[in-house]
């Protein structure tokens, strides 16, 4: 008998998401706190807390009326947070536990578009898209300054950092900065030096001296004595943050006198820093090529030590204030996730390819992020080869390029080729050994690339560069654009899928043609070979996923349950089961033999157009169009065992309540049903106490002897009995064992007591009527019986 159940097991049943990376920050402000151990950012409607030493999100924090949130700012001293949402309204959070304090209307007539605390953290302006400036008092809760006169849009406010002087500083669309003073109640001075936007403020130690950078290509040093401009500082980038630094020598950075030294980020994507007195640039930051590297954000958190970028990618970097040194990266947003893969010999990392030319390297364990740089286009696909230290790219650029992990976990690219004339949408990595790669492209050709030895030999020096691949083979397979290659396990033949609806065999490593796979409707967005079988798995825009047969050619089975077009298919269970992804944002687990579909996973919004599987086969992945990148885990074993473990449980109550109702002992055989949790089962016992020669003082004793809890469960259950005219009396008689003992008012605060009520009533006045046309038949037969005029029968004796 135990040869079926191990047969069966090894089939997979169901798949539960175990760690999901969604996207966390979609363009704004970015925050540290002092310690630098929180980041804070906006996505939409929520503000998220991140902790920045594991990468986790520890709050997201949403106002009630779920608008999205325009403007956000800690205070100095990490207690207080405030944001202002596209609704007009403003939350006081206690951020560490998630509540809000306090929600008031920001008076504005537009959204709030910046905000910015005092030294003292009791302050806080807010700078609306009316052209109004506020200033709040965040302990008394009240307005203290309105200030008008910004034409446009304030899109910058900001403290003086001596509490003493109460001035504020703001910009708005005039490109002119606003000096106001909330003692006088008045606008000081305008400083007018600015031709665009002016981006951010930033101030001396001493509170003499500010910065002010725009996006004319020019930071400008202020006397804050004189409101006269000290000097103007080209610096050939249009600046999104200007970052004063700390008055002290950092020869890394260039700085080598104790004068005013700013870093700027702009356009250019690199870190700079500028000498204020001779304007002249003291150090550059190393360039990476790549287009979405503009900085859009720059803060400094002096105690920690830190400095925060942005880049338009939404990837936020995370340096060493004195040296620059790179420390962490986080990847707020991937926009559409293309392709997703598992790295390293035991699948502890994933590498994901998103509408980026960057691809994002995530461990598990810890969700560091690596960015990785090199491709100038989308990346489009991705594959790794068997060992899970090499892995192959290919992207828009019409380029392919070859990634090496090392044990530390850091990845480097260590070859890269080209030779396809349009985008390469398709590779795939040799199977048995890292010899070759496999890629089609949209010019309708497959190329084959040979692995240099020098990129398998564990000499290699890390700095030497990428080895340039060339093409071995060059075939032209189909008339559209090739979607999917495919290499057999044992790297003698190749499968392409094509947008002109066939399949098609060759035989590597010369390319010859073997045969045709014809039968889908629609292009063919994915081939895949069994791992044990010589079958070809196809999933097409069709809708459906079909398996051939590699000697004839012959479509052996179709599977048909997406809605829309399937986007991958993998094998899983030694080959006796696959995984199907649509553009219907579906995951589907089918087995092959009956053609079923065993289990159908929704999690994605979008197109699943990454899937995965680990090599241990005990675990998926899959990204989607939604940004978000899923892995799942195959958890048949662990429901099978729950299931035997709740059998087994549910056999030794029902032996114990088999025992309890030998026993009359029936408080306890009534707590033990209901909590079971089968009415018919507490039903039972009821009935049994109803056969008690003491039926009624036993009913009582032991109904009004149960917890709250179960007297509710038991009230749920009289109304499914209640419907039945043959338990309809058990139901009434632990009705009138409630209503005669509980007062009113208790029973009124009972879970559901008024859908129970609304659900007995009309049975109750069913059974009472039916019950009432009984006693009256009986009575009219008791009449007739007793006014019966029987017959007189004869003496025996006149017999």
């Amino acid at each position: 008998m135990e040869e079926p159940a191990a047969g069966l097991s090894r089939f997979k049943a169901n798949y539960a998401v175990e760690r999901k990376i969604e996207p966390f920050y979609k363009g704004g402000k970015v925050q540290l706190d002092q310690t630098g151990q929180y980041l804070f950012c906006v996505c939409g409607t929520k503000v998220n807390i991140l902790e920045v030493a594991s990468g986790a999100i520890l709050q997201s924090l949403e106002q009630e009326d779920q608008e999205d949130i325009t403007a956000f700012d800690l205070s100095p001293d990490d207690e207080v947070l405030v944001t202002a949402s596209r609704a007009l309204l403003l939350a006081h959070w206690a951020w560490r536990e998630g509540s809000v304090i306090r929600l008031w209307k920001a008076i504005h007539t537009a959204p709030v578009a910046t905000m910015a605390f005092d030294p003292t953290s009791t302050l806080l302006a807010t700078g609306g898209c009316d052209g109004a400036v506020r200033i709040w008092d965040i302990v008394r809760h009240y307005g203290t300054h309105h200030f008008r006169g910004s034409p446009g849009v304030v899109h910058l406010v900001a403290f003086h950092p001596d509490p003493a002087r109460l001035l504020l500083f703001s910009s708005a669309t005039d490109a002119a900065i606003r000096v106001w003073s909330l003692q006088d109640q008045s606008c000081l001075a305008v400083l007018t030096a600015h031709y665009s936007a002016v981006t951010s403020l930033t101030f001396s130690a001493d509170g003499h001296t500010m910065v002010s950078s725009g996006r004319d290509k020019i930071c400008i040093v202020w006397d804050l004595r004189s409101h006269q401009a000290l000097r103007t500082i080209p610096v050939f980038e249009s600046v999104e943050a200007a970052v004063l630094l700390p008055e002290e020598l950092a020869p890394q950075l260039g700085v080598k006198s104790t004068g005013l030294h700013f870093l700027t980020a702009g356009n250019q994507g690199v870190l700079r820093v500028w000498e204020a007195a001779s304007g002249q640039c003291v150090h550059t930051q190393q360039p990476l090529s790549g287009p979405g590297r503009e900085l859009t954000h720059c803060a400094l958190v002096r105690a920690a030590g830190l400095l925060l970028s942005v880049t338009a990618d939404h990837n936020l970097l995370l340096y060493e204030a004195h040296s620059l040194k790179l420390q962490k990266q986080f990847a707020g947003y991937s926009e559409e996730v293309l392709d997703v893969r598992f790295l390293g010999p035991e699948d502890s990392h994933i590498v994901v390819a998103s509408n980026s030319p960057c691809l994002k390297v995530f461990e598990l364990q810890t969700s560091a992020c690596q960015i990785l740089h090199g491709h100038t286009d989308i990346v489009l696909a991705l594959d790794v080869f068997r060992k899970g230290w090499l892995f192959a790219s290919c992207a828009k650029d019409q380029s392919i390029r070859i990634w090496r992990m090392n044990k530390a976990g850091e990845v480097t690219c260590v070859a890269q080729g080209s030779g396809h004339t349009h985008s390469v949408g398709t590779i795939c990595c040799s199977r048995l050994k890292e010899t070759f790669l496999v890629t089609g492209s949209q010019d309708c050709t497959v190329k084959l690339w040979p692995i240099p030895k020098v990129l398998l030999s564990k000499s290699i020096a890390p700095d030497s560069g990428p080895v340039l691949l060339q093409a071995q083979a060059t075939q032209r397979c189909h008339d559209k654009d090739i979607n999917s290659v495919a290499v057999a396990p044992n790297d003698k033949l190749l499968a392409t899928g094509s947008q002109d609806r066939t399949a098609k065999l060759w035989a590597l490593p010369q390319c010859q043609l073997l045969g045709v796979f014809s039968g889908h409707r629609r292009g063919l967005w994915c081939v895949q070979f069994s791992p044990m079988d010589q079958v070809l798995a196809t999933a097409s825009a069709d809708g459906t996923v079909k398996l051939w047969a590699l000697q004839d050619f012959s479509c052996l089975k179709t599977f048909e349950g997406h809605d829309a077009s399937v986007l991958k298919v993998a094998f899983v269970s030694r080959g006796t089961q696959l995984l199907s992804s649509g553009s219907d944002g579906l995951v589907k687990l089918w087995t092959i033999k009956n053609n079923e579909c065993v289990r159908t996973l929704d999690a994605h919004q979008d197109k699943v157009w990454g899937l995965h599987c680990s090599q241990l086969d005990d675990r998926a992945l899959t990204g989607a169009s939604d940004s978000c990148v899923i892995l799942w885990k195959d958890v048949t074993e662990m429901e099978q065992a729950e299931e035997l473990a709740k059998r087994e449980e549910q056999v030794v109550k029902q032996q114990e309540l088999d025992n309890l109702l030998q026993e009359k002992r029936y408080l306890r055989a009534l707590g033990l049903a209901i909590s079971l949790d089968r009415p018919h089962t507490v039903l039972t016992v009821i009935q049994a106490i109803r056969r008690d020669p003491e039926a009624f003082e036993k009913l009582e004793a032991t109904v009004l002897r149960l917890r709250r809890d179960q007297k509710e469960a038991l009230m749920r259950f009289c109304v499914t009995w209640n419907t039945n005219s043959r338990h309809c009396h058990e139901a009434q008689a632990v009705l009138s064992v409630l209503l005669r003992h509980e007062a009113p008012e208790e029973l009124l605060t009972y879970e559901g007591v008024r859908a129970s009520l609304e659900a007995l009533l009309p049975y109750t006045e069913r059974h009472f009527q039916r019950l009432s046309r009984t006693l009256q038949a009986a009575t009219f037969l008791d009449f007739l019986w007793h006014n019966m005029k029987l017959p007189t029968l004869p003496a025996p004796s006149a017999l």
